[in-house]
C-alpha cells in the first residue's frame, strides 16, 4: 500500500453488521487529496480505490452440503475489482458488501 493512502482506523471496525453467507464487509482505502498542476481533483472525478480492509465476515458459504472456510480474515488488506460488490452506507460511512469470490488478492 502506498504512503498516500490510508485504510480505515480502528473506529470503523466496530460496525454492528453481520454479512450473510459468503459475503464480506469491506472498507475501501481512501486516497489522500489529489492535486495536479495546482488543481484539486474532486472525489467524484477520482477512480475508486482497489485496496480495501476486511471489516466483517459472513456465516460462510456452503458447497456440496459442507461449509467452506473463508480465505480472508477480519483486518486483512485486500484487492477488489473496481465495480465489485454493492456500496452501502452505515452510520454515515460508506462500506462495500461483496462476495468473497470478488476479492482478487490479499495484500501482505
Amino acid at each position: 500500500m502506498s504512503k498516500d493512502k490510508k485504510c480505515c482506523d480502528g473506529a470503523c471496525c466496530s460496525v454492528n453488521v453481520k454479512p450473510l453467507g459468503g459475503r464480506v464487509l469491506l472498507k475501501r482505502c481512501e486516497a489522500a487529496e489529489e492535486v495536479k498542476g495546482g488543481i484539486i481533483i474532486p472525489d467524484s472525478a477520482k477512480e475508486k480505490p482497489l485496496e480495501a480492509k476486511v471489516i466483517a465476515l459472513g456465516t460462510g458459504k456452503i458447497e456440496d452440503g459442507k461449509k467452506v472456510d473463508f480465505c480472508v480474515a477480519v483486518g486483512d488488506k485486500v484487492l477488489v475489482g473496481k465495480y465489485a460488490g454493492t456500496e452501502v452506507k452505515i452510520d454515515d460511512e460508506t462500506y462495500l458488501l461483496a462476495s468473497e469470490d470478488e476479492i482478487l488478492a490479499i495484500l501482505g
